[in-house]
């Protein structure tokens, strides 16, 4: 026979297994907040399709939220600010991929999360090959000039062109924001190596600065939409990647890319997790499914980007495999540079020539 006290300690018994089993379903069941997790990507402004997004946060359960930055300067200063914190992904291009590694700024990738993999070119894949675990690349272009056909009097063909500029280019000209780029270009300009730490190099690539400086109209990155200063007429010419002269190009006809006849630059950005992130699994799940290749050929088509996806190269018109701003020639390509890592000293001298234009 059952005395209250024994009744009363079996009816505790049983709370405390129904606690211990609604527990353990709560960690092997995700629950609501779960299922509706949100991924933070720093990323360049209209660099993914919109519909490849809504699709997978549709499938995933999830949300994507994009904070954008206009330079590769401005992405290290906002890392740099949190030490890397507060975000998911981070698009980063060559130049920078080892600098982030050495912070401790990226997570190493689970290849066994991310099979579509098997479809990056390994030409790509292996640029850096020391690295090649902890980026997974996502588009390839060169860095040039896109100019208005109908205000300049002469087609421009090489950088001088822009650095050395005739009098009616006169704050017409618009510069990326970016020490390793701009300062780079003004070296491949002079003829040096756009990479080049000769110190007498970067005090010539100084002075052609300086003297450009009145006829730059702004150190930015040129908007890719109908109110852009190339598309109104406010600004003749910009450097800027080739994909976005031809987003520009949509905009007004008379807008033409050229990758300068001494060469200009070779990219490759990176889709990266960050060390920091509380959800890697599911970072690493949206950058396999950027590289469906049915996916990956329609962010192709919508940034005018050559992508090292190759089973979504099979899936792409021949008209843009054929355009030479997006595929330039194997000539054009080897006159271009990579930018690459500058030891420290150096790369503070191409910085502090590059404060000097934004604070004069």
């Amino acid at each position: 026979m059952c005395t209250t006290h024994s009744l009363n300690s079996i009816s505790i018994l049983i709370t405390t297994l129904l606690a211990c089993f609604a527990s353990l379903t709560a960690a092997t069941e995700p629950s609501n907040a779960e299922s509706h997790q949100e991924l933070t990507l720093l990323n360049w402004s209209e660099y993914i399709e919109p519909t490849v997004v809504q699709a997978f946060e549709q499938q995933f359960k999830a949300k994507v939220k994009e904070i954008y930055f206009e330079s590769d300067d401005d992405r290290d200063a906002m890392l740099a600010e949190t030490d890397g914190l507060g975000y998911d992904l981070v698009l980063v291009n060559q130049g920078r991929l080892a600098d982030y590694y050495r912070r401790g700024w990226l997570a190493q990738l689970d290849e066994q999360k991310i099979p579509n993999l098997r479809h990056i070119d390994p030409l790509w894949r292996n640029f850096r090959a020391e690295l090649a675990g902890y980026g997974v690349p996502y588009f390839w272009g060169t860095t040039g000039i896109a100019y208005r056909a109908d205000l300049v009097s002469e087609p421009i063909t090489r950088w001088q062109q822009i650095y050395r500029p005739q009098e009616t280019l006169r704050n017409k000209i618009i510069m990326i924001k970016s020490a390793r780029e701009t300062v780079g270009m003004a070296l491949k300009a002079l003829g040096y190596s756009t990479n080049s730490t000769d110190l007498l190099q970067l005090s010539a690539a100084e002075t052609l600065l300086m003297q450009q400086k009145p006829f730059v109209k702004d150190y930015s990155y040129p908007s890719l939409n109908e109110n852009a200063d190339l598309v109104t007429g406010q600004a003749w010419a910009t450097m800027i990647y080739n994909g976005d002269a031809l987003a520009l190009k949509e905009h007004h006809e008379r807008i033409v890319y050229t990758l300068p006849e001494e060469g200009g630059g070779i990219w490759v950005d990176y889709l990266t997790v960050t060390q920091s992130s509380t959800r890697k699994a599911l970072a690493m799940a949206f950058i396999n499914f950027l590289n469906e290749p049915e996916n990956a050929a329609k962010i192709a088509r919508f940034v005018y980007f050559a992508t090292p996806n190759q089973a979504a190269e099979k899936l792409l018109p021949t008209e843009f495999l054929n355009d030479p701003v997006i595929y330039p020639s194997e000539a054009a390509l080897q006159k271009s540079e990579f930018l690459t890592d500058l030891p420290p000293r150096v790369a503070k001298r191409y910085n502090g020539i590059f404060m000097q234009l934004l604070e004069h």
